[in-house]
């Protein structure tokens, strides 16, 4: 909000000011970008140049979904001509981004701000990762993100790059929870949303599936888009 007003007293127009950053969003397993259609009007109404970006989750690898989603939004962004691409991402987005940068540079990068990453992997997976019908609604990606020190997850090394991770401790899965050792969001605990190297990490009373939603989560996500750390004091 600081710096809206500074734009305004300096008269700049709002829309010129904020055309040169980008914000790419990357919906989560066996989702679409319907999902982020709330916080894609959020970041929209914050001035940022938003890029909902579709992608075959259940089809395909994490690393060759990497190579499609977030090739594909870096495309867009440069042809927008965007000075500073961001991401947000919700679930299996995080380690799209995550496996894309352990194997380019992004010039441009910006912030990242992960909802509920499987960033050490879920234990849901370890326990019916297995399970044909896990398989069939998954895909290969879903099969990937397992807690064991070979799943992809925690071969991706550390963040250097910067990172604010949002973990829900509210879950609408008690079966999945049942799975899940100490609190969690239904899919992922809080503490395996945890990543050597992150910027930031905060906690908020939400679930897994409607996280991207939720107004805390929403404003969490533009503080830390401008200042690269949470706001704290909000969430007590």
């Amino acid at each position: 909000m600081k710096k809206l007003l500074l734009l305004l007293l300096l008269g700049i127009p709002l829309t010129d000011a904020y055309a040169e950053e980008c914000v790419v969003l990357l919906h989560g397993l066996a989702r679409s970008t319907h999902s982020f259609h709330k916080t894609e009007t959020h970041l929209s109404n914050q001035y940022y140049r938003v890029l909902n970006i579709g992608y075959p989750s259940t089809q395909h690898s994490i690393h060759e979904l990497s190579e499609i989603a977030v090739a594909e939004s870096i495309t867009q962004a440069n042809d927008l001509e965007c000075e500073t691409i961001h991401f947000v991402t919700h679930s299996l987005g995080g380690m799209l981004v995550r496996d894309y940068l352990a194997n380019h540079t992004i010039e441009n990068l910006g912030r990242v701000v992960m909802l509920g990453p499987p960033n050490k992997g879920s234990e849901v997976v370890d326990y019916i990762g297995d399970w044909k019908l896990f398989e069939w609604i998954n895909g290969p990606a879903g099969q990937e993100l397992g807690t064991d020190s070979l799943s992809v997850p925690n071969l991706l090394g550390s963040a250097d790059f910067e990172l604010g991770v949002i973990a829900g401790d509210r879950s609408i899965n008690w079966m999945n929870s049942l799975m899940i050792d100490g609190p969690d969001d239904g899919k992922v605990s809080v503490e395996r949303s945890k990543i050597e190297g992150m910027s930031d990490h905060i906690t908020l009373h939400t679930t897994h599936t409607f996280m991207m939603k939720k107004k805390e989560v929403l404003n969490q996500i533009t503080y830390f888009l401008e200042h690269g750390f949470f706001e704290k004091e909000q969430t007590n």
